[in-house]
């Protein structure tokens, strides 16, 4: 196991780096006001081929592997969070299941989209009464001929408004359940009986947009089936599988916060003046800036250590919910003591501490709660 970065994921990483400085900093707090990406913005972000990270070289995407995807995500993550939710949804959750499981046609058909920008990708799976209990999903679709049926509700879906398909994950067989019952679609903007229902009103992660999606009677042809006739019923797996890779992901944009937020923190401690000296002096700053450095020291082996076993083609189920919980939990006692250091200023929006501790407290509900990470490494901790 080496952890030395590659050549060619080192002048990757630098280039996330730069545009992170010069395109996405400048414009965070516009974009946090004004609530929406624009467009001159996301158009570079499909120059650097940035809606492809993960997917194959021949679907027209980057094929970096999970190592080199969760070194973008870290530094995408060092500023306003809802640029690399844009990128991370499509690129991630939203086509993983179609890289995972679709057949040869499907992959040929959405992968390239995807992956030069042209589509943006969603992934729907939750609803009012299936979060963290995602196998109760009451989202229906029924056979009728050549076609499955689709009604229900799904919620909290980000980029619900700006994608051109949904992964959504519907109920085929109520007996069956998500043990062979549930069955993952395509869903292409356009569908009739398709439609995004209400904008939700986030308290963080402002410019990323999160929405109801609406299944009216809306018709999806059998070639939409993920897998094609074959994966019918098996749709709860390939969620399962799209989420286990996510939280690697999130992982690193957790970290990638982290990492700003203790640069952010240890400069300002050496300029503040308090008492006559700069707060960098005192025993009580100096012990919250060990504790942010030693957790974030502790996520990235973590984090890069589980991405390179996925790499190496290693099942990494409990590996993954670990680092989905140590780094999402590290990066929320991060935020807490960086609004502690800067004080009175931390609480302003004239700084993008407040910011960066709004938005981080999601890391630890989607995706996967805390609380079901706990569950999953204790299930794989016991089976037999």
């Amino acid at each position: 196991m080496d952890f030395e970065i590659p050549e060619n994921l080192r002048i990757i990483q630098n280039t996330i780096r730069r545009f992170v400085i010069q395109d996405l900093e400048p414009i965070s707090n516009k974009v946090e006001e004004e609530d929406h990406i624009p467009e001159q913005i996301v158009q570079k972000m499909r120059e650097l081929g940035l809606f492809g990270l993960s997917i194959p070289e021949e679907y027209g995407g980057l094929g970096l592997g999970t190592f080199g995807e969760c070194l973008v995500y870290e530094e995408l993550s060092k500023t306003n969070a809802c640029f690399r939710s844009r990128i991370g949804t499509s690129n991630g959750i939203g086509s993983m299941g179609i890289l995972f499981d679709g057949t040869e046609e499907q992959k040929q058909k959405y992968l390239p989209r995807i992956a030069s920008g042209e589509w943006t990708a969603c992934f729907a799976l939750s609803e009012p009464e299936a979060g963290s209990d995602a196998g109760n999903i009451q989202t229906t679709g029924v056979r009728d001929g050549d076609y499955f049926v689709i009604n229900g509700l799904k919620h909290f879906i980000t980029n619900a408004d700006v994608a051109h398909l949904a992964t959504v994950i519907a109920l085929t067989d109520k007996e069956k359940g998500k043990r062979g019952g549930i069955t993952a679609f395509v869903v292409e903007k356009g569908t009739p009986g398709f439609y995004v229902g209400t904008i939700e009103r986030k308290m963080g992660l402002r410019g990323s947009h999160t929405a109801e999606l609406i299944f009216d009677n809306c018709r999806v042809p059998v070639e939409n089936v993920i897998g094609g006739e074959p994966m019918i019923g098996q749709g709860f797996k390939t969620a399962m599988r799209v989420l286990d890779k996510g939280r690697l992901t999130m992982g690193a944009c957790a970290l990638g916060a982290a990492q700003k937020l203790l640069e952010m923190c240890v400069a300002y401690s050496k300029e503040r003046l308090q008492f006559g000296k700069p707060i960098a002096q005192f025993q009580s700053v100096q012990n919250m800036l060990a504790d942010m450095a030693t957790e974030i020291y502790a996520a990235r082996q973590m984090l890069y250590h589980a991405a390179w076993l996925r790499d190496q083609g290693k099942q990494v189920i409990k590996e993954a919910s670990m680092v989905k919980l140590f780094c999402t939990e590290m990066a929320c006692r991060v935020a807490d003591s960086a609004v502690q250091i800067f004080g009175g200023m931390g609480y302003m929006k004239d700084l993008p501490v407040e910011r960066f501790y709004r938005d981080l407290r999601l890391y630890r509900i989607y995706e996967g709660t805390s609380e079901i990470q706990r569950l999953v490494i204790a299930r794989e901790l016991t089976k037999d």
